[in-house]
């Protein structure tokens, strides 16, 4: 196995979005923020993807998140703004990749149009919901795997546990399975943990490390595969940037804190926001007692982790600001808002578990590359994010400037 790192800066910025960093991934070219799949001109550029799918490839496309989101849309996409989802999904449609799958689709139909839904379909693609849908559906040539329930833009936290909706490990063995019925011989598959980011801008370190435990899942899901076909497969794991600049270490703090203590945490800093509002909103007031006892039963707080004097403090003023006042200083993340009382709370977890955070946005960091298999040993080294394309280009014989094949003996890529 090989393990290196790159960098992610964007055509325009120090600190990459997951627009610009995923187009840098998926066709080589550096790009502004919020742009996707097109040049820091504007122009268009194509992705390794549909390089390897117009060469005969399956092709899947996946995420935790929704399918239309940056890191996934790059892979088929050409808009000035991530957010163009029914733009996006044209392209989706356009794209006749074999396989998409990830939460929901977002584009709005505009008056007179048709929506998303039906511009998929028309392409020939079956939309499917959860895991129940896609083994009724699975024998269809091209597929879009929706999540059980298309209300928000990912498919649930793993520690949350939501039985009936999809998770990373079954999405990939779900393409995996699927790419190996339509183009057994070659295949491109993409599958993103998504969730992770949206962790990370929350600053929620135990659903953080437990969406990467999930994420390692996945990619075992596809390391079994190589074992079976070690002499035709790549693998190439990677990241389009850091999120939060999460460290072991706070300003300030003792070196003697424990980071076992994620085992207590059962519920993300999302579901305890989601669980706090309906405790807002219900007739009969929220007690400290009461709460006291969540703290306990969900994170671990006053059970199984101490907590001192003046973090106890801390947690009743929030808690009264909350609750009792009804004063709510929210905190603004990328992707959520989160009362006072449950920043407070996961403010006080981390410090006694050990983990600090630079930012609830993105980072310059360095991104870690790890790759094995079929030419793997290109990946070793430091490198930028643009050469990653560039080396499965190399690998499949696909010259990037004139854009034709060279050979057709091209190992299989999951």
């Amino acid at each position: 196995m090989v393990a290196s790192y790159a960098t992610s800066y964007s055509h325009s910025n120090t600190i990459t979005d997951s627009a610009a960093a995923g187009t840098a991934l998926s066709t080589g070219h550096k790009t502004n923020n919020s742009a996707l799949g097109v040049d820091g001109d504007g122009n268009p550029v194509t992705s390794i993807a549909k390089e390897l799918h117009d060469r005969g490839y399956g092709v899947a496309i996946a995420t935790s998140v929704d399918p239309d989101d940056a890191t996934p849309g790059a892979f088929y996409a050409h808009v000035p703004k991530r957010n163009m989802f029914y733009d996006i999904a044209q392209d989706m449609a356009r794209s006749g990749y074999n396989m998409f799958a990830g939460a929901r689709l977002r584009g709005k139909t505009p008056e007179g149009g048709k929506d998303v839904k039906t511009i998929l379909t028309d392409a020939g693609y079956t939309i499917v919901n959860g895991p129940k849908g896609y083994e009724a559906n699975k024998n269809k040539d091209k597929l879009v795997l929706l999540n059980t329930t298309e209300t928000i833009d990912h498919i649930g936290y793993a520690i949350d546990s939501i039985a009936e909706n999809l998770s990373l490990p079954f999405i990939t063995r779900a393409c995996l399975e699927h790419q190996l019925k339509v183009s057994p011989k070659r295949f491109f598959i993409m599958v993103e943990g998504g969730l992770i980011d949206h962790s990370l801008h929350a600053n929620d370190a135990g659903t953080s490390v437990k969406e990467i435990i999930d994420f390692n899942n996945a990619i075992r899901v596809a390391y079994d595969f190589y074992l079976k076909h070690k002499d035709e497969t790549l693998i190439v794991v990677t990241a389009d940037h850091n999120t939060g600049g999460m460290a072991a270490g706070v300003s300030g703090g003792p070196y003697n804190h424990v980071m076992s203590n994620f085992n207590y945490q059962r519920v993300s800093i999302e579901q305890m926001q989601a669980d706090c509002r309906k405790m807002l909103n219900r007739e009969q007031p929220v007690t400290w007692d009461e709460m006291k006892k969540y703290l306990a039963d969900n994170l671990g707080l006053y059970s199984h982790i101490a907590v001192s004097e003046k973090n106890d403090k801390a947690l009743t003023e929030a808690f009264e600001a909350t609750f009792v006042n009804r004063n709510n200083a929210d905190k603004k993340t990328l992707y959520a808002t989160f009362n006072q009382f449950v920043a407070r709370t996961f403010s006080i977890l981390d410090l006694n578990t050990g983990i600090g955070w630079t930012t609830s946005g993105h980072s310059g960091d360095f991104v870690p590359v790890f790759a094995i298999g079929a030419g793997s040993e290109l990946f070793h080294g430091f490198q930028d994010n643009t050469d990653l394309p560039n080396k499965i280009r190399r690998l499949c014989g696909i010259n990037r400037h004139s854009n034709k094949l060279i050979k057709l003996n091209n190992p299989t890529l999951n």
